[in-house]
């Protein structure tokens, strides 16, 4: 009976998806929803940018081991994120008509910083889009009692997903999404009444993690302790701001003003709503303490089937298809925004340029074959890593961390950035952390922080270089100019 509820929850989503592909007509369409998402669809999507696998598997099994101090990354870092597109990047990104934040690096600094930039972000997704994969992997392989292995449901569930967002682009992931978050918020919570009540009681939960130490937060250490809590918080709070599935979800809006309330809303109602599944977790804990054997495996995956095992161990069946609902629903909904993300990023600043001559179907084809070939590299990564999604996720934003966070905020509010700053600003960035991390790695300073610094550096050195002499390559080829 599971089973084929969560078949046929699986069919009815790419069906909507489908559905939603009949208003894809153009580029514009796929990439963007043509720019038509009104408040309440917009604030769907972006808090499905975030409310994947990791938070309902990997953030609260992560919390039930470490408590909020392990933490820092997300939901805390992520919901700031939000926070900080909204107040600080929305409307810039809004007002330049951009398709891909690709175009805005190649608009203020020029064609090499969008190609190193837009590199550098479609990489990062890799360990993003295969936390949603593993995730898909682990529940249909839980779900089935075994019968689909690992590696198969991995397989199945990208196919799965690709389906429907390779025809529907950015529109089937809206509509998927809104659908989704309705689950996602519905089931879970009458899960977690339901766990709540089996442990004894909310506040018999609340009591117990407080004893454990659970709701410590800030580090108890060292600098070194609290630099390393830092730079995980900034990995994603900063890291994920210059990230083309944030700017995709805000650019999709009807008018500047829904993008703006949008991202602050689904910022918000993720904050709220990602602690569901930490109580649930730490629920399971109370009600089952052998789980936490789990902890001590060699395999950092094993922890993430807490809520699994319990939902299918110890409640009834309609908890079960609620649950598996909720947790496919929001596995589907980030994962669909994470294909086509990097897919687009790449084929219109990387590939499009040698190709000016392609009309708009034919671009709108490439993106599909992208598309495609994006998520066999992810199946790739998501099959041979033995990482956590929280681990998986929080080493992807490092990437664009260190390498497009500098040039993104200079080329919006320092009039004196120049092309030269961004190109150093990304060189150093990369190859400072690319260098800490192989030898120096467990550093008191960590990795992402020296590669943001390094990049920062490069920012402003760059930038000051006379722009007579920077740009003096460029006026001797040029005509001259009376």
């Amino acid at each position: 009976m599971l089973i084929g509820a969560v078949f046929l929850y699986l069919l009815a989503t790419v069906a909507l998806g489908l559905w939603a592909a009949q208003r894809v007509h153009h580029s514009k369409d796929f990439v963007l929803a043509g720019r038509s998402l009104p408040l309440y669809m917009s604030a769907a999507t972006v808090f499905a940018t975030w409310f994947g696998a990791e938070t309902v598997l990997s953030v609260s099994a992560t919390f039930a081991k470490d408590g909020l101090g392990g933490i820092p990354a997300d939901p805390f870092g992520a919901s700031f994120c939000l926070l900080f597109v909204a107040l600080f990047f929305a409307r810039a990104f809004y007002r330049m008509d951009l398709l891909t934040i690709g175009d805005f690096y190649h608009k203020r600094f020029g064609r090499p910083v969008e190609v190193a930039t837009s590199l550098a972000i479609t990489v990062s997704y890799l360990g993003w889009t295969s936390a949603q994969l593993s995730a898909l992997g682990l529940v249909l392989s839980v779900v089935t009692g075994g019968a689909i292995s690992l590696e198969t449901g991995i397989y199945l569930g990208a196919a799965i997903v690709l389906g429907y967002t390779v025809w529907g682009g950015m529109w089937s992931v809206a509509m998927t999404d809104l659908v989704q978050s309705v689950v996602i918020l519905v089931g879970l919570v009458l899960v977690a009444w339901l766990i709540g009540d089996m442990a004894g009681g909310a506040g018999k939960v609340f009591a117990a993690a407080a004893e454990a130490g659970k709701f410590q937060f800030w580090p108890t250490g060292g600098t070194k302790d609290w630099l390393a809590f830092l730079a995980a918080w900034m990995t994603l709070a900063i890291g994920s701001i210059p990230q083309q599935d944030v700017f995709q979800r805000v650019t999709s809006a009807k008018d500047e003003k829904t993008a703006v309330r949008g991202c602050l809303v689904g910022g918000v109602v993720y904050f709220s709503f990602a602690f569901v599944p930490m109580f649930i977790a730490y629920a399971a804990l109370v009600i089952e303490p052998e789980y936490a054997k789990l902890f001590a495996s060699e395999d950092g995956r094993e922890i993430q089937r807490i809520l699994p095992n319990l939902i299918l161990e110890r409640t009834p069946l309609w908890a079960q298809v609620l649950f598996f609902g909720a947790l496919l629903s929001a596995i589907l909904s980030t994962a669909s925004g994470a294909l086509i993300a990097p897919s687009s990023l790449f084929t219109e600043n990387v590939i499009r340029p040698f190709t000016r001559q392609m009309g708009d179907r034919q671009f709108l084809l490439l993106l599909r074959v992208v598309l495609v070939t994006f998520t066999l590299a992810a199946l790739l990564f998501a099959i041979n890593s033995r990482s956590t999604m929280y681990e998986m996720v929080q080493n992807a934003y490092k990437v664009t961390l260190v390498s497009c966070v500098a040039p993104l905020v200079a080329g919006i509010y320092w009039k004196r950035a120049s092309a030269m700053g961004a190109g150093l600003s990304v060189f150093l960035g990369l190859c400072s952390w690319l260098i800490a991390e192989a030898v120096a790695a467990d550093a008191t300073l960590p990795p992402q922080l020296v590669g943001l610094g390094f990049s920062i550096l490069g920012m402003v050195l760059g930038s000051f270089i006379p722009r007579e002499r920077a740009a003096a390559p460029v006026r001797a080829a040029a005509p001259h100019q009376p």
